[in-house]
């Protein structure tokens, strides 16, 4: 069944309007990190890497990227929890849209790996997506 409508399917991500509230029902919104807020360092990604249990990871933010423009690659992680790296190897195809997490704010989302290694890979910085969402939703409605 529908559960909304997408608007949007760009290199930023793929935006919509969700209709039906009882996906989010007893769910706390988290707040997002501008570009100044995000730093290297310790963070975690949400990924579900099998069954229908999503769970925490721990990461590193080892490079925070200069503004640019609509670049998806604004930050480097590096995959540091060892039952990811254990399960996984790393960074795999289909966590790309993982949310990034640091100091309990959505700092960004996962969007490739480094094919020569795994572990490493980047990030698109949630405030990028944004504005790519408002810019998107703009559009429509003109």
């Amino acid at each position: 069944r529908d559960l909304g409508e997408l608007y949007a399917n760009t290199a930023s991500g793929v935006f919509g309007r969700l209709e039906d509230g009882t996906l989010t029902d007893g769910l706390e919104p988290v707040p997002v990190a501008e570009r100044k807020e995000v730093k290297t360092g310790a963070a975690t990604i949400l990924s579900n890497i099998a069954g229908d249990q999503v769970e925490e990871y721990q990461v590193e933010i080892i490079r925070v990227y200069p503004a640019n423009g609509a670049d998806t690659r604004n930050l480097m992680l590096k995959v540091t929890d060892q039952r990811l790296l254990d399960a996984t190897g790393g960074i795999v195809q289909g966590m790309s849209g993982s949310p990034i997490l640091q100091d309990g704010r959505l700092v960004g989302a996962v969007t490739h790996v480094l094919v020569s290694d795994p572990q490493r890979g980047y990030g698109i910085l949630a405030e990028n997506m944004i504005r790519q969402a408002d810019s998107c939703r703009q559009a429509q409605m003109s």
